[in-house]
């Protein structure tokens, strides 16, 4: 494993930019339980309200930017998810920070039972990072974009675990990172064998140039991986 120097920093299944006191989280899928064929679900809308109050207790950012798909949603809204959605704005509301969501291509439906700001595309407070989902090529500039959409997991040892993607320059010479998940409902895809024609996003056309980061629990930090095309055959 090798170390990354970043203004930026994974936490769990989030992103932490401290410049810009915000935290980052993608692919939220609320209402993705509901619509499952799973007898007995688990309540993703309280998993991530709870996940999402414990991170910024853990950092007092006072931005939470959606890098897409808060919704799980095309031509319907999946029941509960406007009172889930109304509790998860009340959650970043309590903790004296603003929501902003960049819509993905689940997130049809959004406009109407979400309160706070929408845009395309955002641009942080550090002026350097713009956040968006990731399904179409940005419009803004940026030194870095973060996005979500492909959903990222490494196969490490036999387990598969929800992993951060950062490629340096590699879209027109801007960075790319990409977050997983944060819903725990989706199975992620496992990056160790995709290539360029595997991933969604126009923003990942080599992967093999990105280094994936798992979160370690027990140390409670990042663990970097060399770039993919070095590690695939190590893991």
């Amino acid at each position: 494993m090798t170390g990354v120097d970043l203004p930026v920093s994974p936490l769990e299944r989030a992103l932490v930019v401290p410049e810009a006191d915000a935290l980052v989280i993608a692919d939220v899928h609320l209402g993705k339980a509901a619509d499952s064929s799973v007898d007995a679900p688990i309540d993703d809308g309280r998993d991530v309200r709870e996940r999402l109050e414990s991170l910024l207790a853990r950092t007092g950012s006072e931005t939470v930017v959606v890098a897409g798909d808060l919704l799980d949603s095309f031509n319907r809204l999946p029941r509960g998810v406007e009172r889930d959605l109304t509790a998860l704005e009340r959650v970043v509301d309590d903790a004296g920070a603003s929501l902003v969501v960049t819509p993905g291509n689940h997130d049809t439906m959004l406009e109407g039972p979400l309160d706070g700001e929408t845009s395309p595309e955002y641009r942080l407070a550090d002026g350097e990072t713009v956040v968006c989902h990731g399904h179409e090529a940005p419009a803004l500039e940026a030194d870095r974009y973060v996005v979500g959409h492909d959903h990222p997991a490494l196969s490490v040892d036999g387990r598969k675990l929800p992993c951060f993607l950062y490629g340096p320059g590699v879209y027109e010479g801007a960075d790319v990172i990409v977050c997983p998940a944060f819903t725990r409902l989706a199975a992620g895809a496992t990056v160790n064998g995709m290539y360029g024609r595997d991933f969604q996003s126009p923003l990942v056309t080599d992967p093999g140039r990105f280094h994936p980061a798992v979160w370690d629990d027990s140390s409670e930090e990042p663990l970097w991986f060399p770039p993919l095309e070095e590690c695939r055959r190590l893991l």
